[in-house]
């Protein structure tokens, strides 16, 4: 039987015997409003209010944040009824040792429907005290709707939503350059601030916004570039939700779960950094006038590592990447591609201890990341996160890294083998069209001697469409992946990989 709890709200969080949570003081809930974010997702909650509440908690920004939604999901509603509070719990490895800490977070001061509430929502833009807007409504939300319209209630896009928010602050300060604002989005997309800022100029041109209106927004409203970087899976299920709220000792709609790790780069200068008045509380938060270094790492070392990792791990019968990182060839494996091939290649700015981070989060017993799911777009993902590692790697040792060579052999190995059951019961996997048609030219071609696997591997590697460049071009590379897609197919990934030379590093 389910005991009754308190529900989390501002009365449960001034008692004192609640300690279970890191609770906010009194000063911190009567903060005023100086931000709004357009979402109201698991992600903003575990990333940028943890931010603003930490900053809130060293007396830094010293300001709260009205959140709109716009998706119908009724968490609105659900920040509402716990006056705007809701509990963080992040969980990881620190060095190796499970750590586990929770927050109330009191930085959102309330949330707002657009649907229902869009007069309340521009109301917001006439806030002398707005400083700061952040957004994260994933990367299809960065689009140009050609449909959308200004006097919409709201408008249908986000990049629609935001044009007609900054157009009422605009016109509210008769363009006072000191009333322009920060806009940080969050979406993972390169050079997401000068994209949406040219989604916002684009749609005051279409609407017919007067020319001093596209001037304010280029002159004194500054557009962020960012790269974000955390796991937040946010609501627990289960037994989990079970466990927490009895050592929480209160119930919360809206609990949230976050990795231990976060990073949020933002590009701009030592001035930025003050301006936004966050900037300096959190050693997640890195100001810098170029950011593409750091993107580069997280693609090359996280990404570039799921990736290199996944079939292989996916054809050993591991579902997820813990799982994955405790198997006894597996684990050692993706470190070895890590610290031994990816890292030292990287003209990247704390690479090595970058990629020791990186293994803690892969295994990381609380986050439970289904391995299938990283298939999607899985040959697109080799192009973008591996393809130029690899590259980079040859260029620096002039020979082929075997772990890297492996990956490939294994993504082929995937698109063209028998699923195993285990990690896809119902043998369906992610979307992947260039990888279709790798299966379909597998399917065409003429055995599996090794002659026609070598064959077949060339003609794959030497696809400029599928890889941006001729991958046969690299010395030795397309022989040592046909020899290891034949040991995979003939003897399978466990055998295969315990062969693999020792990587030289050099």
């Amino acid at each position: 039987m389910t005991v009754a709890l308190p529900r989390l709200g501002r009365a449960l969080s001034a008692e004192s015997e609640i300690t279970t949570a890191i609770m906010p003081t009194a000063d911190q809930l009567a903060l005023p409003e100086k931000a709004v974010q357009f979402g109201t997702g698991a992600f903003l909650r575990g990333f940028v209010d943890y931010f603003l509440d930490v900053a809130n908690a060293q007396g830094q920004f010293n300001g709260r944040i009205v959140a709109i939604g716009s998706t119908g999901s009724g968490r609105d509603r659900a920040l509402a009824e716990q006056d705007g509070l809701y509990t963080l719990v992040t969980r990881g490895l620190v060095d190796g040792v499970r750590t586990e800490s929770a927050r109330v977070v009191s930085s959102v001061s309330r949330a707002l429907s657009a649907t229902t509430e869009w007069d309340a929502v521009l109301a917001c833009a006439r806030n002398p005290e707005l400083s700061l807007i952040f957004s994260n409504t994933t990367e299809v939300g960065l689009v140009l709707d050609t449909e959308d319209a200004p006097d919409l209630m709201p408008p249908r896009s986000f990049p629609g939503k935001l044009t007609r928010f900054l157009y009422e602050r605009a016109r509210t300060f008769a363009f006072a350059p000191t009333k322009g604002v920060v806009v940080l989005p969050c979406e993972l997309l390169e050079q997401n601030g000068r994209l949406l800022q040219s989604l916002v100029l684009s749609l005051a041109d279409a609407w017919g916004y007067e020319p001093g209106f596209r001037t304010w927004v280029e002159q004194s409203v500054t557009f962020c570039d960012t790269l974000v970087d955390r796991i937040v899976p946010g609501t627990p299920q289960g037994d989990d939700a079970e466990s927490l709220r009895a050592q929480l000792g209160y119930d919360d709609a809206l609990l949230t779960t976050a990795e231990t790790f976060r990073l949020f780069v933002i590009q701009g200068d030592e001035a930025l950094r003050d301006r936004l008045g966050f900037a300096h509380s959190d050693p997640g938060i890195i100001v810098t006038p170029d950011i593409e270094a750091y993107r580069q790492r997280k693609v090359g070392l996280l990404n570039g590592a799921h990736t290199v990792g996944v079939t292989a791990a996916l054809l050993s019968g591991c579902v997820t990447v813990a799982e994955a990182m405790q198997h006894h060839d597996i684990g050692p494996f993706v470190r070895r591609v890590l610290l031994q091939e990816i890292a030292p290649v990287l003209d990247v700015p704390d690479a090595s201890s970058f990629a020791a981070a990186v293994i803690e989060r892969f295994e990381n017993p609380y986050v439970q990341h289904a391995l299938l799911g990283i298939t999607l777009h899985g040959t697109t993902k080799l192009r973008v996160r591996v393809v130029p590692t690899l590259v980079h790697a040859f260029e620096r040792t002039h020979a082929v890294p075997q772990g890297i060579a492996l990956g490939f052999a294994a993504h082929l190995a995937w698109l063209v083998h028998t699923i195993p059951e285990a990690v896809a019961p119902t043998r369906t996997v992610p979307v992947d069209v260039p990888g279709d048609g790798i299966r379909a030219r597998w399917q065409a071609s003429t055995g599996q001697t090794p002659v026609a696997i070598r064959e077949f591997v060339a003609d794959i590697l030497s696809d400029t469409e599928l890889w941006g460049i001729d991958l046969t071009v690299l010395p030795q590379f397309a022989d040592v992946v046909s020899h290891l897609l034949n040991e995979i197919l003939s003897k399978g990934i466990l055998n295969t990989m315990q062969q693999l030379p020792p990587q030289h590093v050099s």
